[in-house]
């Protein structure tokens, strides 16, 4: 799939990839993923819908890489040293106003998974798989550097964790998530179920 779907986009230049992915989120964010047609993105970039559909296939791929693409790097990428100092790093990727758009999209997002089995297939082989493939490497290297004993239950659920918070600080105290919730998080609740100390 991800080599059909690079051929299909061989032919657009990163520049006009970015501004078609910036479109892409900001429709979805005026009208949510159920009401955002192929048309609109077509009129909103001044592009052909043949175009779109040869490229990304249809609306799910599209929306999902749109979102993939505005993440500001993987956590695979960052090597502090320390899992502390790798988790703090990558919550510093994003200012505290991208955070909260992207909190928005992503619930946007959720709600129409359930009910698109398209957007749902999307969403795992291109944000979710990825993303735990990522983690499972930072975790390793953790394992590795001989902070995280390779036997820890939570080793298993550093996603869970992260992505939990991150999607229900809104839900459940009424705020967005912000980089200063995002690391007191990693360091009351993540570093001690993976018995890391807090503190450098």
């Amino acid at each position: 799939m991800t080599e059909v779907a690079t051929a299909r986009r061989s032919r657009i230049t990163p520049e006009r990839e970015a501004e078609l992915y910036a479109a892409v989120l900001d429709l979805l964010s005026e009208v949510g993923y159920d009401a955002l047609t192929m048309d609109a993105v077509a009129a909103r970039t001044r592009s052909s819908k043949a175009t779109l559909y040869r490229q990304w296939g249809g609306k799910a791929e599209l929306v999902v890489r749109a979102m993939r693409h505005n993440k500001p790097g993987g956590i695979a990428d960052v090597d502090t040293g320390s899992l502390r100092g790798d988790l703090h790093e990558f919550m510093s990727r994003e200012d505290d106003c991208a955070m909260e758009r992207n909190s928005d999209l992503m619930r946007a997002l959720a709600m129409a998974v359930h009910s698109n089995p398209d957007l749902m297939r999307a969403f795992r082989e291109l944000l979710i798989e990825p993303e735990m493939n990522e983690f499972q490497r930072v975790m390793q290297r953790a394992v590795d550097r001989g902070e995280v004993r390779a036997d820890r239950p939570a080793l298993e659920y550093i996603v869970h964790m992260l992505v939990g918070a991150f999607a229900t600080r809104t839900m459940i105290d009424g705020l967005p998530p912000t980089q200063d919730f995002l690391r007191s998080y990693v360091d009351a609740v993540v570093l001690p179920a993976l018995g890391v100390p807090t503190t450098t």
